[in-house]
């Protein structure tokens, strides 16, 4: 019989823990003590650990984290948290637990993630490889069969298939991280680590250590050595997304990392070798900030070996009822509702609409009009209030392009920045556009 051993304080989580994998048939066998917990584990070497984090114990729970992961760097270790933070999660990772969970537990998930870490042979990849999204499912999950789409999935197979750097641009909500998922499970490095690192949410007094990382001493509270973002990502992917919004210095510290495979960590003397695959992202031109000094050159060009443009929902709309109906069961799911779709009308205003966030704003409509409670299909009245405001106006919007180009650059004062951002395009799209339509600057028509 498969063997949990829980450490917890709280008695309380700690028996609903048992009784919820004990009707699994799981043998669990609870200590309240660590200590206790400690001694166990150098006579018998239970399947799975299960580590409870009560409010104030975060630093002893990582303690006891990296205390186990120096003695037993493949036993699954479970952290099981009532206040759980970004920040603390990132910890609890780098030091080396396999899964998490906030409490109150949600039942059917907690059960299946525990099966799933059961499942998985231990000794194959190191602990962190068990943050990669084991359900993504590339074919089921880069969801369209519009000729536009077809094409970008045919052209991320062809990158996948290499192990070349690759620059993936697109508008926010055309699915830049889900591209970057496919590549990494489709390539070579699909068994290896793949992380994700969000750019934009960095801050500049943390983006070097979180990044490469840094070695014991190496400032106040620098406890034990901590390995950053690339050294966690080494033999499999990392993921940079939006990283239009970094730093020029930071930019620097990246490219000499992506040139010369390796990493010196915050405080080391010596670098870490790296075998890596890059993937970066940005939705913003990286033309149009390379001109206005934002971002570096050489990096750009060692970047962008591989370029995949992720299309506009606009610009693939034949996909958008598959998405709808891939929505639904999603949410249906959550709310536990059972939703058949959407009456006629509304699909067909959706089809209209220009979608300026994209298949991220599209699901969020569809959560939105799932809290208002629909019944059967979803109507008209179901949908969130700024959506009708903006099929409203959208409704009496000019449909040909160059007019709503003409209509925007008048109402701005020929401000082509502002134009942009009302049009919800880069400031570069709007130039290609003037240029494809030979718009000319009249400023005597915007008075």
């Amino acid at each position: 019989m498969t063997s949990i051993l829980i450490t917890e304080g709280d008695e309380r989580l700690r028996r609903g823990v048992k009784y919820l994998l004990g009707r699994h048939g799981f043998e669990v066998i609870e200590i309240p003590e660590k200590a206790r917990a400690f001694r166990l584990l150098r006579r018998q070497k239970p399947d799975l650990l299960i580590i409870g984090c009560c409010l104030g114990e975060a630093e002893d729970s990582l303690k006891t984290i990296h205390y186990i992961r120096k003695r037993d760097r493949h036993i699954p270790l479970v952290l099981i948290t009532r206040h759980s933070s970004e920040s603390r999660v990132i910890r609890a990772f780098r030091a080396g637990i396999t899964d998490y969970f906030t409490a109150p537990l949600a039942a059917d998930d907690f059960v299946d993630r525990i099966r799933k870490i059961l499942s998985d042979d231990p000794g194959k990849d190191s602990p962190v490889d068990n943050i990669v999204f084991p359900d993504f499912n590339p074919p089921k999950d880069m969801i369209g069969e519009s000729p536009p789409m077809r094409g970008v999935k045919a052209y991320l197979s062809k990158v996948a298939s290499t192990d070349s750097t690759v620059l993936i641009t697109g508008e926010t909500g055309t699915g830049k991280e889900l591209a970057a998922k496919y590549i990494h499970v489709q390539g070579p490095r699909h068994r290896k680590p793949f992380v994700c690192v969000n750019c934009a949410s960095l801050p500049d007094t943390l983006v070097e250590s979180e990044l490469f990382g840094y070695s014991k001493g190496a400032f106040t509270g620098a406890v034990a050595n901590m390995p950053g973002k690339f050294e966690l990502a080494n033999g499999g992917s990392i993921f940079l997304d939006e990283i239009g919004e970094m730093s020029m210095y930071t930019q620097a510290k990246i490219l000499r990392s992506v040139e010369m495979k390796e990493v010196q960590p915050l405080g080391a003397k010596s670098s870490t070798a790296l075998d890596i695959r890059v993937i970066a992202a940005t939705n913003l031109e990286p033309e149009e900030l390379i001109s206005e000094g934002k971002f570096r050159e050489d990096l750009y060009y060692r970047l962008n070996v591989a370029r995949v443009d992720m299309l506009p929902l606009r610009q693939r709309r034949e996909d958008i009822p598959e998405l709808i109906a891939h929505g639904i069961k999603m949410f249906n799911r959550k709310f536990k509702r059972n939703v058949q779709g959407l009456k006629k009308d509304v699909l067909q205003l959706l089809m209209r609409y220009n979608w300026p966030g994209n298949v991220r704003e599209l699901m969020n409509v569809l959560e939105g009009a799932f809290i208002n409670l629909p019944e059967g299909h979803i109507d008209y009245v179901d949908l969130p209030t700024h959506l009708k405001q903006k099929l409203t106006k959208h409704q009496h919007a000019p449909s040909d392009e160059r007019k709503r180009i003409l209509t925007a650059l008048m109402e701005t004062n020929w401000n082509k920045s502002t134009a942009a951002a009302k049009l919800n395009w880069s400031r570069m799209t709007l130039y290609r556009k003037i240029t494809k339509y030979r718009i000319v600057e009249n400023r005597k028509s915007a008075r």
